[in-house]
């Protein structure tokens, strides 16, 4: 049997954050993880796709949380003269109940972002372009951007084909036993009229020092 981890968790405190920052006493715990799922399901079905965003990051402090947003279209979700970032503003410190404070970060490289390349495959094969062109191009993007190695799975009815079946491509080198190897990992699902395919990508950026 393979033991399979996930690579990011595998590797906090080593490269890794935690994406929600807070500490909580036994009685708030369960109220607070239920707010930051709120928030980040908000945030996506809100800006969904078409605001690229890779990940949202929550902090928390006495009197404050800081929810920050990493996407590649920043324009997106600031919207015309900020209307957008009130929106969301406004919505967050209701799920919380008291003052928020909203950042967005721009990517500048979305190619080595694990999520948005997942995302982007997922994209092209809902839009029924055939797999393998969809993911060679996508990981030679990937290469070119500066990656040390990148690894896709794609599983599913591929093609809309009869059986479903599981297909992948490396370009590279991706050390997922190396601890110190700064290794990016999401899973996306793509819907097809053929029934859901999911996508796996790993991405190498380096080795920490």
């Amino acid at each position: 049997m393979g033991q399979k981890v996930n690579p990011i968790s595998m590797r906090l405190q080593v490269n890794k954050k935690w994406r929600s920052k807070w500490f909580a006493e036994k009685n708030d715990y369960a109220k607070y993880l239920t707010q930051d799922l709120e928030v980040r399901r908000y945030i996506n079905e809100k800006l969904g796709s078409r605001a690229a965003i890779n990940q949202v990051e929550i902090e928390r402090s006495p009197n404050l949380v800081t929810v920050t947003i990493q996407t590649a279209k920043a324009g997106v979700v600031i919207g015309r003269g900020g209307a957008g970032v009130n929106e969301l503003k406004e919505k967050i410190q209701k799920i919380y109940g008291h003052e928020v404070r909203v950042n967005i970060e721009e990517i500048k490289k979305p190619e080595l972002y694990a999520k948005l390349v997942a995302e982007n495959i997922a994209n092209q094969l809902e839009r029924r372009i055939a797999f393998r062109r969809a993911v060679k191009m996508t990981s030679a993007a990937t290469m070119r951007s500066g990656a040390k190695g990148i690894r896709i799975e794609v599983a599913g009815r591929l093609n809309g084909a009869e059986m479903s079946r599981r297909e992948k491509l490396v370009e590279g080198t991706v050390p997922l036993h190396t601890i110190r190897a700064d290794i990016d990992f999401a899973h996306v699902g793509a819907k097809t009229p053929a029934g859901v395919i999911g996508v796996k990508v790993w991405i190498h950026k380096g080795e920490a020092i």
